[in-house]
């Protein structure tokens, strides 16, 4: 049987692993347990956000001094999935997950699982394209099988970091004759989170494979996921894949639900995720059921008519501050307000992540 534990710690800078350090030197973590490290770093969340590669880096060097292994060994079993950007109130912080296996009989009620994976590295004319689209389906499936679900409404988030196009990487394809999904260094990343996010769909059975094309990503809107949240960065080629639901198979004291908000400001979407989870919300979490809660976690996304519930807004017309970061601002202000913490996990760019506009929401609870 499965026993998953997940620990959130602050972060006082992409460096800070003073968090992890403590909880290890306690004896409440066994380093060697760890398969995951969510993380919300501070930087612009764009091309050139540097802070997701240091603080991946500054987490591996940690682990691999505790574990006496190299560094390419530790990333090689433990998924970093660091998303840039902690725009408005949103405060900086580094989600861990636990596995270990333990001897117990397979119970009635279901408990958080989770797997972690790791598809090929990508060439740069495969990115945002349909190849990435079919190596994410097939390492989701896996991830599911390892999991013990059996149901795919038993997977509530699949959370993925996925590679994006440089001017390097650009030049390497075109040296060799090949070209690419888009030139926009920028535009690649919502190309490899559109692509990644139809191969979660496809893998769960949220859409058919047939429809799916490279024309279709970012063009057709009416193909997204439920269940995914994909965020880009720089410093990988692969597509690092947590997977998150519940099984009979696993003895955690934790439990994941997950709902869709149709938009920035979807309060209703955000208590849905809280039930679904099992918290009993009525109306608004009491500061029980808000203890209870371990973490949110949120895609978010300018809807891209402009427009939140027929009222203008400016997030795609603002040259000043790059629409990802004011969608991340909102829907965090929206969250954080309701559970009265901060510290939630919001990823900006939701392209194929829930309908235009809105995107899937999570929410993790102690039982």
């Amino acid at each position: 049987m499965m026993d998953v534990n997940i620990y959130r710690v602050p972060m006082s800078g992409p460096e800070d692993v003073s968090g992890l350090k403590k909880l290890v030197d306690s004896g409440e973590i066994k380093p060697e347990e760890i398969v995951a490290v969510l993380g919300k770093t501070e930087g612009n969340g764009c091309v050139n956000d540097f802070t997701r590669g240091y603080a991946t880096q500054s987490f591996k060097l940690y682990l691999s001094r505790e574990l006496d292994k190299s560094m390419d060994e530790i990333g090689e079993t433990v998924a970093f999935v660091m998303s840039g950007g902690t725009e408005g109130v949103m405060s900086p912080h580094a989600t861990i997950f636990t596995k270990k296996q333990v001897e117990a009989e397979e119970r009635d009620e279901k408990s958080l699982a989770l797997s972690v994976g790791f598809t090929k590295e990508f060439l740069p004319e495969e990115m945002g394209r349909m190849e990435m689209v079919k190596e994410v389906k097939r390492v989701v499936l896996e991830l599911m099988k390892e999991t013990g679900i059996e149901n795919k409404e038993d997977v509530h988030f699949v959370q993925i970091k996925t590679p994006l196009l440089t001017s390097d990487r650009i030049n390497d394809a075109y040296s060799r004759g090949k070209d690419v999904a888009v030139e926009d260094t920028y535009k690649s990343m919502g190309y490899t989170r559109g692509a990644s996010a139809l191969g979660v769909a496809i893998a769960l059975g949220e859409i058919e494979e047939s429809k799916v094309t490279n024309e279709s990503i970012l063009h057709d809107w009416n193909l997204y996921s439920n269940i995914a949240s994909t965020s880009a960065g720089v410093e990988l080629l692969n597509c690092e894949i947590i997977l998150l639901g519940n099984s009979k198979k696993s003895v955690s004291q934790y439990k994941i639900g997950h709902s869709v908000m149709k938009d920035s400001i979807d309060l209703e979407a955000v208590i849905e995720s809280m039930n679904d989870a099992g918290l009993g919300v009525d109306k608004l979490p009491t500061e029980e059921q808000k203890n209870r809660i371990v973490n949110i976690l949120a895609k978010a996304e300018a809807s891209p008519d402009g427009y939140v519930r027929n009222r203008r807004t400016t997030m795609l017309t603002d040259s000043d501050i790059n629409h990802t970061r004011q969608a991340r601002s909102v829907v965090n202000a929206v969250i954080s307000s309701i559970v009265g913490d901060p510290m939630v996990y919001v990823s900006g760019g939701a392209e194929h992540q829930g309908p235009a506009g809105g995107g899937p929401i999570a929410t993790i609870i102690e039982k």
